[in-house]
């Protein structure tokens, strides 16, 4: 089935937290929502270019129905500040999508010790939608869609150096990222389904497009990749339709994984994909868990 977000009936009543809302995929994905008439929570650590963002949209979509609010991945005292905050003014929520990333910057730790990618990147939405899961609990047909990658396909789980402790790389860091977030969306819908949920959790990813992350990779390989970039990237707006279809479409089930479909999974029409078999192990999947539960210091219960 192909997913066009232009016959997709109007989600007015419903809410979606977007991180990372302010650019790039997150910006697209924001406008698709807002143009669907769903109240969309843009979930920024930068306000002011949030404000920018959210006034670039209202003169294109001036009905659109956007707030925006405080959250910082890089801390997870901003996770709990966040998710009291959204709890406190919001009877339900749901779509929780995790977009928000950063990719090979230098070596960096999050305020709580983290190498920054795992920490950005995986860590803090794993804690995210922990604490969301009551409110997301109490709607119905409610989706979890976290941000995986290509990347994925040749990263591994380095328990001995979660953290970048002994070395650091940076490709390695944010491929290692990017499959936790996959690994997590197939655990998480493990563990819904045996505890009769009706939320579901499913995951994407965009393929290649020159968003702000492109600019993290060293000045000579942007400049000698440059006449290639429109062979092997799409558009923001195309990239972010894997996610749409992931949040929006009818035939998606639990444990879905949306991308391109084009050449390589880089580019093309949004579908569902296959992972790399090692993004379903699930040993390492349970051994994940169990470590980030203990790293972000809070039990993740589903029974509510």
């Amino acid at each position: 089935m192909s997913f066009n977000i232009n016959k997709i009936e109007s989600q007015k009543g419903k809410i979606a937290i977007v991180t990372g809302a302010n650019s790039g995929l997150g910006k697209e994905i924001t406008i698709g929502l807002a143009k669907l008439n769903a109240k969309v929570i843009m979930a920024c650590r930068n306000i002011k270019k949030a404000e920018s963002t959210k006034l670039e949209i209202l003169k294109t979509i001036p009905s659109a129905n956007i707030e925006i609010m405080e959250l910082d991945l890089n801390s997870l005292d901003s996770v709990r500040s966040f998710t009291k905050s959204f709890c406190d003014q919001h009877q339900q929520l749901n779509f929780l999508i995790e977009n928000a990333g950063i990719m090979i910057p230098p070596f960096t730790k999050t305020e709580d010790g983290f190498e920054s990618q795992f920490g950005v990147n995986y860590l803090s939405h794993f804690l995210l939608t922990n604490l969301l899961m009551p409110i997301l609990g109490k709607t119905e047909d409610a989706r979890i869609v976290t941000t995986s990658s290509i990347a994925h396909k040749t990263g591994f789980i380095d328990f001995d150096n979660l953290n970048s402790e002994n070395s650091y790389s940076k490709m390695e860091a944010y491929r290692q990222s990017k499959l936790a977030c996959l690994i997590f969306a197939y655990e998480l819908q493990r563990r819904l389904t045996e505890a009769g949920s009706n939320v579901i959790a499913l995951s994407s990813h965009p393929g290649v497009s020159k968003t702000n992350l492109f600019y993290n990779l060293p000045k000579l390989i942007q400049l000698l990749t440059s006449p290639l970039v429109p062979f092997f990237t799409h558009s923001q707006k195309k990239a972010a339709l894997p996610m749409l279809y992931a949040v929006l479409g009818k035939d998606v089930k639990g444990a879905d994984y949306m991308g391109p479909t084009g050449f390589r999974d880089m580019i093309g029409n949004p579908g569902k994909v296959n992972p790399e078999p090692h993004a379903k192990d699930k040993p390492i999947a349970k051994r994940l868990w169990e470590v980030s539960e203990k790293l972000t210091g809070q039990k993740f219960d589903l029974t509510l």
